[in-house]
C-alpha cells in the first residue's frame, strides 16, 4: 500500500512540474495567464489511497503588467474582458493579445490571423452590428466647401476709400482675404473677401474666385453693419457661387457672426471652411474607447469600427487552447460583449500590451518545494523496497 501511495505522490509532482515547467516557459509571453495544479487526496473506502492533481486552476482575473509598445494598433485590457476573434474554422476564441492589424482585403486581423469582431460604424447614435471589422483602405471621395466661417476685427479706423472699388486697385479697397474652397471633385479653389468701407460702421464685402475679378451679378456683395458697440447687427452671411471643370455647380455660404469693428488693427481669428479633397487611406489607430479611427491623406479620419471585449460569469472555467487563446464552455458560460469601459468590460491603454501574470520568484519556490517532495516519495520507496528485501531474507 505505501508503495502505491508514494507512486501516486511522484506522479503528482510530475504533473505539477508540467503547470511549472508551462508557467516559467511562457514568462515573456504576452497576455498569457499562470496556471497552479492543486493536489487532492485519494481515499480507497476508509483507508487512505494517495494523492492526485485535482484540477488545474487559471490565474485569469490577476492582469499582467502594462508594457508599452509605441504602436498605434496594440492595445492592453485594463480589467475584465477578452478580445474576440473568429479563426479560419470558424471558431470564436478570446485572447487577451491586443496586437492588431488589417489583411490584404482590409479586415482587421490579431496576431494570429484570425478576424478581430467587432461594431460596425456609430449611425444614428447607436453601434453598427457585431462581426468582422472592415476598414475602407482605399480612396475617399471629395466633399464640396458649402460654408466658410470667418471671424475677425474690421478696424474702425479704415478711412473710406477715395475711388470706386475694383480689385486691380489696391487703394479702393482696406483688406483683402483668402479662403478655401473645394467643388464636388475636390479641385481646390481661392476665394477672395474684398473689404471696402463705406461709412461708419459699414463695410461692403465683394467676392472673387480663382484670381478673377469679382463678378457681382454672380455673387453679390454684402454689406456689413455694425452697432455703436462695434458689434455686427443685420445680414451676417454672403453666399459664392461657381462651378469647377467638369463639378457640379456649388454654392458656398460665408459666415461674419462674431465679426467686430473696433478701432485699432485689423485682424482674423477665424478663417475655417468645411469640405476637402479626396484623400487615400494612410494609416489606422486605436482610441481607448476602443474605436478604430482610419486616416487618409487629406488630414481627414473617420471612425470605422469598434472592438468588442467579451465577459464571462465564470472566466476561470474558460478552456485554454493555442496561441494564448480561450474558448468558452457550459462552465464559463457565453460571452457577454461590450464596447470597452462599457458593462463590466474593462477599458484599453493603447500603444501599449499586457505582458504575463507569470510570477518567476514564486515559480522557482514551487520548483524547489516540488524537488524535495519528489525526494521524499522516492524515499518512501527506497524504504520499502529495503524493508521487502531484508523480510525475503529472514524468510
Amino acid at each position: 500500500m505505501s508503495f502505491d501511495i508514494a507512486l501516486s505522490g511522484i506522479q503528482a509532482i510530475n504533473e505539477q512540474l508540467n503547470t511549472v515547467s508551462n508557467n516559467i516557459a511562457n514568462a515573456a509571453t504576452y497576455g498569457f495567464k499562470a496556471g497552479r495544479a492543486n493536489f487532492a487526496s485519494v481515499m480507497a473506502g476508509t483507508q487512505p489511497n494517495g494523492v492526485q492533481i485535482g484540477s488545474v486552476t487559471q490565474n485569469i482575473s490577476q492582469n499582467g503588467s502594462t508594457q508599452t509598445t509605441g504602436r498605434a494598433l496594440d492595445a492592453a485590457i485594463d480589467g475584465r474582458g477578452f478580445f474576440v476573434s473568429v479563426n479560419n474554422q470558424g471558431t470564436t476564441q478570446y485572447s487577451r493579445v491586443g496586437i492588431f492589424s488589417t489583411d490584404a482585403k482590409g479586415v482587421l486581423i490579431d496576431s494570429n490571423g484570425n478576424k478581430v469582431q467587432g461594431y460596425g460604424p456609430t449611425k444614428n447614435g447607436a453601434l453598427g452590428a457585431m462581426g468582422d471589422v472592415q476598414v475602407p483602405t482605399g480612396q475617399i471621395p471629395a466633399v464640396a466647401t458649402t460654408g466658410v466661417s470667418y471671424v475677425g476685427n474690421l478696424s474702425a479706423d479704415w478711412n473710406v476709400p477715395a475711388t470706386a472699388f475694383k480689385s486691380t486697385d489696391s487703394s479702393s479697397y482696406n483688406m483683402v482675404k483668402q479662403s478655401l474652397a473645394y467643388d464636388s471633385l475636390g479641385t481646390q479653389h481661392t476665394v477672395s473677401q474684398y473689404f471696402v468701407k463705406t461709412g461708419t460702421g459699414k463695410v461692403d464685402v465683394y467676392y472673387g474666385v480663382d484670381g478673377a475679378a469679382p463678378d457681382t451679378a454672380a455673387n453679390p456683395k454684402v454689406s456689413l453693419t455694425f452697432d455703436t458697440s462695434g458689434q455686427l447687427t443685420g445680414t451676417t452671411t454672403g453666399t459664392v457661387t461657381f462651378t469647377g471643370t467638369g463639378a457640379t455647380a456649388s454654392s458656398v455660404k460665408f459666415d461674419y457672426k462674431g465679426t467686430t469693428y473696433f478701432a485699432g488693427e485689423a485682424s482674423t481669428t477665424t478663417n475655417r471652411s468645411d469640405g476637402y479633397a479626396s484623400g487615400a487611406f494612410v494609416g489606422l489607430s486605436m482610441s481607448p474607447d476602443g474605436s478604430l479611427v482610419a486616416k487618409y491623406s487629406n488630414d481627414q479620419s473617420q471612425v470605422v469600427g469598434t472592438v468588442a471585449i467579451a465577459t464571462f460569469a465564470n472566466e476561470g472555467a474558460l478552456s485554454a487552447i493555442s496561441d494564448t487563446s480561450w474558448v468558452a464552455n457550459a462552465e464559463s458560460g457565453a460571452a457577454l460583449t461590450d464596447p470597452p469601459g462599457v458593462g463590466l468590460s474593462g477599458k484599453l491603454a493603447t500603444g501599449a500590451l499586457e505582458g504575463s501574470n507569470v510570477d518567476i520568484t514564486s515559480e522557482l519556490v514551487g520548483l524547489m518545494t516540488s524537488q524535495r517532495n519528489y525526494q521524499a516519495n522516492s524515499k518512501v520507496l527506497t524504504t520499502e523496497s529495503q524493508m521487502m528485501q531484508a523480510l525475503m531474507q529472514a524468510l
